[in-house]
């Protein structure tokens, strides 16, 4: 496949791990950062110290905080913004936006406002853009490493997928596709708020067989939204489904986990926030799927549960206690 110079928007560990597995397949890669300050500091160091420590920045890597500059002339972009920061850079890329430049889209999470998934956040600001969805188990740092991690490309426009695929693809990193946009978006949303009461579960000490269950329930909650949302089942079945929540609940690496563990431990959740320096979407996008799973009539106690204990100060044990105490039912339905 020919070289292609392409643009990430988003200088966070995922996006500058993108750039770089892109720049090591001979692309042309610019990075754009928000913060013209902090890109300058990166460019001086040759290195993400915030968000991917540890990992060089070859020369070869463009570095710019000038989003104009940043878009010239690309022939795809990657949208590597967390989902509620997106609509605004959207807005401004849409004054340099060229119409039917394919957008890549690695958000993983629901807007608050509108419930829109990423991708359809891209179509509401920008109209009619080629968009790929691109998500599953993936964590920057391990990516970055060079370790073996697989992925799922998804759009409507299937050729366009497939050349993502050959776009991304290398001996580390497989990426699979298909045209289930909204299952690959939405696994890749729910699947942090199940990860927060991963947190939750490990924090509390729950032990194996806690968790097993809070994965297998979270993974039928994912499910019934995705399906009342018009996704396919079977796509849950995959990598941005279950794979991307095996990861996600049990990496050390799992902001999301990370944020469920201290709440368990007594953290407020706005001491949680103000010690992070990373966005962990899935506080936010609890919000989002539990009013997503109210206007469905979706039944989803887990999610039900962790957006009592983020947003109504809640113990997580008495959390805990209501999951377990609820009638019981038949497994499958």
């Amino acid at each position: 496949m020919n070289a292609e110079r392409v643009t990430v928007i988003g200088d966070g560990g995922w996006g500058t791990t993108l750039a770089l597995l892109l720049g090591g397949k001979g692309n042309a890669v610019r990075l754009w950062g928000a913060f013209p300050e902090y890109v300058e500091a990166m460019r001086e160091r040759r290195e993400n110290t915030k968000f991917l420590p540890g990992i060089p920045l070859p020369e070869s890597l463009e570095l710019t905080g000038d989003l104009a500059a940043a878009v010239a002339g690309a022939g795809l972009v990657v949208m590597a913004v967390p989902t509620q920061f997106m609509r605004g850079v959207l807005r401004r890329l849409a004054r340099c936006y060229s119409p039917g430049t394919p957008i890549v889209s690695v958000a993983k999470g629901i807007e608050n406002r509108t419930l829109l998934r990423p991708t359809q956040v891209i179509a509401d600001v920008l109209g009619r853009a080629p968009v790929v969805a691109l998500s599953g188990p993936s964590h920057a740092e391990e990516v970055a490493r060079g370790l073996p991690a697989t992925v799922t490309a998804a759009s409507r426009n299937a050729a366009l997928a497939r050349r993502v695929q050959q776009l991304l693809m290398t001996d580390r990193f497989r990426v699979y596709t298909t045209t289930d946009v909204a299952g690959v978006e939405l696994g890749g949303a729910v699947k942090n708020v199940v990860a927060i009461a991963a947190g939750i579960c490990d924090g509390l000490g729950l032990g194996d067989n806690a968790k097993s269950a809070l994965l297998t329930r979270g993974l039928a909650e994912m499910m019934r939204l995705g399906m009342a949302l018009g996704a396919r089942r079977d796509t849950f079945a995959g990598l941005a489904g279950i794979g991307d929540l095996i990861t996600t609940c049990t990496s050390p690496y799992g902001r999301n986990r990370s944020v469920g563990m201290q709440i368990a431990q007594g953290k407020s959740l706005d001491e949680v926030v103000a010690g992070t320096a990373m966005v962990a979407e899935g506080i936010r996008t609890t919000l989002s799927v539990r009013a997503l799973a109210r206007r469905h009539g979706v039944e989803m106690p887990i999610t039900a549960q962790v957006y009592r204990v983020l947003f109504r100060g809640k113990d997580p044990r008495a959390a805990v206690r209501d999951l377990m105490s609820r009638a019981a039912k038949d497994e499958v339905g």
